[in-house]
């Protein structure tokens, strides 16, 4: 718990080009009567993705409020987990365990305990996603209502189980309070909107921890690269977005702890930087689970060896691993979810079954998270957190912990993360 600036939206208020005229502070005897007093509201905690945002994105001019927020606040260079995928780092931020622990281990997954079914970023059966329990189902057990705009897994009842009699079905399980079903023709000033709405409810139904995701950012990333005019656009359109939500909660007088973050960075890429297995080994002796900077293969039953002999040795621009004898540094490969054999590609280059047909120029992520490219974005805003402070670099795996400090809750017991990294930048109570 951390003491609470009551002027703290005043403060967010001045990060945007809107003015606020405030009423008088009173009257005289004889004139018409003073209006009761706005209701004080607690801080609450707001959680947002922008999807593959690169701090050094906040240098190019074009994102005032996000810029303003982090001089105003704290902000630091932070390290995605490896893999520096979408599903695996959303799911870590906000467990504070890596994927290799919590179980989302790729964008694109196999369980050898249920070989029929393969996880995509659309997977909602809660048996891929019971790992660890996420901020918002600690929170709702506590008492502490959330609501979710688009965070992926928010959808997902956790802890839900199949039902014996229908295997398709769910059984139990915890979601936030308010959550939405991703789509992503609903617009930044709809999703925005949503979040406003949810804040203007009576303060029994009113949420105390919210999450907001944008992908705009990462989707111009992919198809034009890092460092195109659709990327600097597409920041620009999000930095707007946080804007209305910065006036939004000026208006209503709602203080709030704002906690910006990305799940990775971005990496420019193109056809000619390409590692193709098949120039390596024959396709018919494995299986790719998962290609781009890092390719995941099954072997073939009975051509472990050959493939092997084939990937386990040295490459240019790529290196190879069985899943045991991945580095320690990427806490990776004991999760059975791992394929055997994983080859990451050196930073801008990708692992891909075969060489492009069409030339191709755009973005990706994946890469080893402490290659520069992949560090994402961190901003810290509100009554919580000192002002102008800069962090040494931090994992991602700290963001959960801090979030657990801003709505009250107690220590989590066997997390990978610590709020070590931001002791000395939240405001004591």
């Amino acid at each position: 718990m951390f003491k609470p600036a009551s002027a703290a939206f005043l403060a967010l208020a001045s990060l945007t080009a809107c003015t606020q005229t405030l009423p008088a502070p009173g009257t005289v005897a004889g004139t018409a009567p003073v209006a009761a007093p706005a209701e004080a509201r607690a801080p609450v905690t707001i959680l947002v993705s922008i999807d593959g945002f690169r701090p050094d994105y906040l240098q190019r001019g074009v994102t005032p409020v996000l810029s303003r927020l982090a001089a105003t606040g704290v902000t630091g260079p932070m390290h995605p987990s490896f893999p520096s995928k979408t599903f695996p780092n959303h799911w870590t931020l906000v467990t504070g365990v890596r994927p290799d622990r919590h179980g989302i281990v790729a964008n694109r997954m196999e369980d050898p305990a249920d070989p029929k079914n393969v996880f995509t970023m659309a997977t909602d059966d809660p048996s891929w996603w019971n790992g660890a329990e996420p901020i918002w189902v600690a929170a709702e057990k506590a008492g502490i209502r959330t609501a979710t705009q688009f965070w992926p897994g928010s959808n997902v009842p956790i802890g839900a189980t199949r039902a014996a009699e229908w295997p398709h079905k769910t059984q139990g399980g915890t979601r936030p309070a308010d959550w939405q079903q991703y789509n992503q023709a609903i617009s930044a000033t709809q999703r925005v909107n949503g979040v406003l709405d949810w804040l203007r409810r009576p303060a029994a139904i009113r949420p105390r921890l919210l999450t907001l995701y944008f992908e705009a950012v990462d989707s111009a990333g992919h198809q034009f690269g890092p460092d195109s005019r659709e990327v600097n656009e597409a920041a620009a359109d999000v930095d707007a977005a946080v804007g209305a939500l910065v006036e939004g909660l000026a208006a209503m007088g709602q203080p709030a702890n704002l906690v910006i973050v990305a799940d990775h960075g971005m990496a420019a890429t193109t056809s000619e930087r390409v590692v193709a297995l098949d120039k390596l080994a024959d396709p018919a002796l494995y299986h790719v689970v998962e290609a781009g900077p890092y390719a995941a293969l099954t072997p073939t039953p009975g051509k472990e060896a050959a493939v092997e002999k084939a990937l386990l040795k040295p490459h240019a621009h790529m290196e190879c691993w069985r899943k045991g004898e991945i580095p320690a540094r990427f806490h990776y490969g004991r999760n059975p979810r791992v394929p055997a054999i994983l080859c990451l590609a050196e930073d801008g280059w990708q692992v891909l079954p075969t060489t492009p047909t069409q030339p191709q120029a755009g973005g990706s992520h994946g890469f080893d998270n402490m290659a520069p490219d992949m560090t994402a974005l961190f901003i810290a805003n509100g009554p919580a957190f000192a002002s102008g402070r800069t962090l040494p670099d931090f994992d991602n795996v700290d963001v959960y912990p801090l979030l657990r400090d801003l709505i009250g809750l107690p220590p989590a017991q066997g997390v990978d993360g610590t709020d070590a990294p931001f002791r000395g930048v939240l405001k004591a109570q």
